[in-house]
């Protein structure tokens, strides 16, 4: 009889899934102000024993994969609630950055964890343009402003300082890490933070997540088959899905391309 009165466990439930930062003109991707409310609502249902997020991201904007992570946290800190972090099939870069919120990660054998790094890329042109006649034209005030301009001739001392913001950046990157995970990183074999990325059994040997399994399977195991969980979404706008499906064509094939080429980068 007091098992029937008994009341069931509850578990607010995330998913973030896409390239990290603005992915056009509608922000399908995931970016800070699009997450802020749903996140803020996950953390306030009362009676929900912790939060659960599910990622599936490549990565993206260093900036807005710290200000999700951060925000998480000080949520989690003021709702004392746990949060446990499911990988898809790529928390990569940004997506591992955000990923280390959680008290616990969790992912697939075969999710693709890590790529703890930085990157930029870009063309140049500058042979391009000779061969059909154009001639560049720069004015600039400030002897720096045309910095790593893909029609101009690289410059060493472009390189140089872009290579110091992105030392910044990575030991900002590995801070995070080696904060959220502490003693549980085997970093004897391998450098974890070379930017290379691993399948999910070897992240779990390298101590980059805390075990295998998908959302449901892990949060039954920890609070029981009748555990209640309850999925916090942000509805698409009519005026959203009006305009993207009408003249908007030519940028989201711009943006399939963009997005693609950091998916790829995964196998995927």
């Amino acid at each position: 009889m007091l098992s029937f009165f008994k009341k069931k466990r509850i578990v607010s439930h995330i998913k973030l899934n896409g390239v990290i930062g603005n992915a056009g003109k509608f922000k399908q991707g995931i970016d800070f102000s699009g997450q802020e409310e749903l996140i803020k609502k996950a953390f306030s249902l009362k009676k929900s024993i912790c939060v659960a997020i599910s990622i599936n991201s490549p990565g993206g904007s260093p900036v807005q994969s710290h200000m999700i992570y951060n925000f998480i946290r000080n949520q989690a800190k003021k709702h004392k609630k746990k949060v446990i972090f499911f990988a898809e099939d790529v928390a990569a870069s940004g997506g591992y950055l955000i990923s280390c919120a959680g008290d616990e990660i969790y992912a697939n054998s075969s999710s693709i964890i890590g790529s703890i790094g930085v990157i930029y890329s870009s063309f140049g042109f500058t042979e391009l343009i000779k061969k059909v006649g154009i001639e560049r034209r720069v004015h600039t005030a400030g002897k720096n402003k045309s910095t790593l301009d893909p029609f101009l001739d690289e410059k060493s001392e472009d390189v140089e300082r872009l290579k110091r913001i992105q030392l910044d950046l990575h030991e900002d990157f590995i801070n995070v890490v080696e904060n959220s995970r502490g003693s549980k990183l085997k970093k004897k074999d391998i450098e974890l933070f070379s930017g290379e990325f691993w399948s999910g059994k070897k992240a779990k040997e390298l101590g980059l997540i805390d075990g295998i399994g998908d959302a449901i399977q892990i949060l039954k195991e920890k609070y029981g088959e009748d555990v209640v969980i309850k999925k916090f979404e942000k509805p698409k706008s009519w005026l959203s899905n009006k305009l993207s499906s009408s003249n908007d064509k030519l940028d989201q094939l711009a943006n399939i391309f963009d997005e693609r080429s950091i998916w790829q980068k995964y196998g995927l």
